[in-house]
């Protein structure tokens, strides 16, 4: 290739320098060709440990603008270099010969996912499409290896659309953000929704992203770590360990907890409020605290039931933990997740940071307090009124 061909191709790679320390965690890899008369040299670049350079049988770990010093050295010894940048979502091809350099920019596509003809999905548009998130739904095992929609898996994929569905217009406030913006799953479990959440955000709504998932249990972190290493998803993190103790290295932006049982919802909601973050996402389970220890003497008769007892603990805990978010400055609102037919573990919390505290919020809890003749879990994590170390971070039941 000519001098002339070798400066232009010097300026493009100088962009690709700088788009991957912008988007370093999105970065999957480099497939290079150069061509000599019929003869074909192919060279890799895979974020393996760092960089691995593959060309011409040996490998280094180099950065990537020692890489690219590297390929546009090789350059004029040969007629020709088709170049492929891959990220998550979109691909850049650079094409040089001694007439042009040549970009184009393009989304990524998947082969089309082969579905039931009983399949609800034939007739509902999905946030989370099976064609373009084929390897997304393949590794949460929704789709066979040969991209053919599970039967057994339907009601699940139509579960955690929903749980996007439901998130959007939330999700869209952090479109514009300045900053990566940081989502924390607590008691993360195998981490579905998260891996979903991250393929969304960052492959549909453009938003750069990291993602922390912290769980009790070392089994079902180093299960996400795997996953997140076959998927590509550099953005994420898994931690083992207790949310009363950890912190991260940035503010998260999301706190989520799915399914997390009993008080240890109330410990996610407490790292969420202690820790500013602009929206809190908490699908409850469990309300065993409450039923154990709360009384109310007006109700006593009816109380002696307990599956009464159980669901109006079950009520109680919920609202009080609306009203103790509203109390911290959020605006919150509480809803069906999915259809109580399919699990009773069907509301959703969603608590938007406003940063103007109720005063309002924070007499009517103080009120019901001394009604029920107990002190919420919520309510003593964030007021510090007892050790939380007395009880336990129960894990996600495994979805």
């Amino acid at each position: 290739m000519n001098q002339k061909t070798i400066q232009k191709l010097n300026l493009f790679f100088s962009g690709l320098v700088t788009r991957y320390a912008e988007n370093e965690a999105l970065f999957k890899e480099i497939r290079f060709s150069f061509k000599s008369g019929l003869k074909s040299f192919p060279g890799k670049v895979e974020a393996r440990d760092g960089l691995r350079y593959h060309f011409k049988g040996a490998a280094e770990t180099l950065g990537m603008k020692a890489i690219l010093d590297r390929v546009l050295a090789e350059a004029p010894a040969y007629d020709s270099l088709k170049l492929i940048y891959e990220e998550r979502g979109s691909v850049m091809e650079i094409e040089a010969d001694d007439r042009d350099v040549r970009v184009k920019n393009r989304e990524i596509t998947a082969e089309p996912a082969k579905l039931p003809e009983t399949s609800p999905l034939l007739n509902r548009t999905y946030l989370i499409n099976h064609q373009k998130a084929r390897a997304l739904l393949t590794e949460l095992d929704i789709l066979t290896q040969d991209g053919k929609l599970r039967n057994d898996k339907i009601r699940k994929y139509s579960q955690i659309d929903h749980y996007v569905e439901i998130l959007q217009k939330d999700l869209e406030k952090f479109r514009n953000a300045k900053h990566t913006v940081h989502v924390v799953d607590c008691g993360c479990g195998k981490s579905y929704l998260s891996f979903v959440l991250n393929y969304y955000m960052t492959e549909v709504m453009k938003i750069k992203t990291t993602f922390t998932g912290i769980d009790i249990s070392e089994k079902v972190i180093e299960t996400s770590r795997q996953m997140a290493d076959r998927l590509g998803y550099r953005n994420m993190t898994f931690i083992q360990g207790d949310i009363r103790t950890l912190t991260t290295r940035q503010r998260p932006d999301i706190v989520m907890s799915l399914h997390a049982c009993d008080t240890a919802t109330d410990l996610a909601l407490n790292f969420g409020i202690r820790n500013k973050a602009d929206l809190i996402i908490a699908v409850p389970c469990c309300h065993a605290e409450m039923n154990r220890k709360f009384s109310y003497e007006p109700f006593e008769s009816m109380l002696k039931h307990g599956i009464l007892k159980r669901r109006l603990a079950d009520v109680l805990t919920d609202g009080v933990r609306c009203l103790l978010l509203e109390q911290e400055g959020y605006d919150t609102t509480i809803m069906e997740y999915i259809s109580p037919l399919e699990t009773p573990k069907n509301l959703m919390i969603r608590a938007s940071r406003t940063g103007r505290r109720s005063d309002r919020a924070e007499a009517e809890i103080l009120n019901l307090i001394l009604k029920l003749n107990y002190a919420p879990a919520l309510y003593r994590y964030l007021n510090d009124l007892d050790d939380p170390s007395d009880e336990t971070f129960a894990e996600h039941e495994s979805e």
